[in-house]
């Protein structure tokens, strides 16, 4: 079982994180997790081995942090959510982790992405002008793959639609260390802000962003 991480987020527990690192074959994810029959057979038809497997370690984590059996579902925006359980969850997946936040008050959001990837893309169609001129071009990727992290968990946590993220979710200057805190603005369509606190940590070259 290679349950990574799990903790609490909060001193009144509300909130909680669990990572879950893919070292098992699809048939060992398979006998590890109590995943509903049709669930099990939408993962069957996903051509992608990786993303399968991906899947599965989501159904994992999740027996992993909810002692009774949860149902995982899907809004019609892709947003999940957890048919037997009021608690809010945004999930994550790479190739080699998988991560799932949870809240039983708040709406979540967390995202992690491999630092093996590129990101220079996300400068053009992610970034303001302002968080472009505080790059840093000795850690030029690594900044934008946290940029990019930070931005999805905002979105996700704000679930809705065509959102601009270079106009309308803002991440404050922060220093490249291996763990550390960001803050967002999200700019609604109709002018008003939102601020928000995010965590980040970075590990096995690997980056995870999140918001509680």
């Amino acid at each position: 079982m290679a349950l990574f991480l799990t903790k609490d987020l909060d001193d009144d527990a509300h909130s909680r994180l669990g990572v879950w690192h893919i070292t098992e074959s699809e048939a060992e994810l398979k006998a590890l997790s109590s995943i509903p029959s049709d669930e099990l057979e939408e993962i069957s038809f996903i051509k992608s081995e990786s993303l399968r497997k991906q899947k599965l370690a989501v159904r994992a984590l999740l027996d992993a942090m909810f002692e009774e059996k949860v149902y995982l579902s899907h809004h019609d925006n892709g947003k999940p959510y957890i048919e037997n359980n009021a608690t809010n969850i945004s999930i994550t997946h790479t190739e080699k982790y998988v991560a799932v936040i949870l809240n039983d008050l708040d709406d979540v959001g967390i995202d992690c992405e491999s630092l093996d990837r590129d990101f220079s893309a996300v400068e053009k169609k992610a970034l303001s002008e302002d968080e472009i001129e505080d790059l840093d071009d000795d850690h030029r990727n690594e900044q934008l793959a946290i940029y990019w992290c930070a931005k999805e968990a905002v979105y996700k946590k704000m679930s809705q639609y065509k959102v601009d993220f270079a106009e309308q979710i803002e991440i404050d200057a922060f220093r490249l260390k291996g763990e550390g805190e960001l803050e967002a603005t999200f700019i609604n369509k109709d002018g008003f802000e939102e601020e928000f606190d995010l965590e980040y940590m970075t590990f096995d070259r690997h980056v995870l962003v999140w918001i509680a």
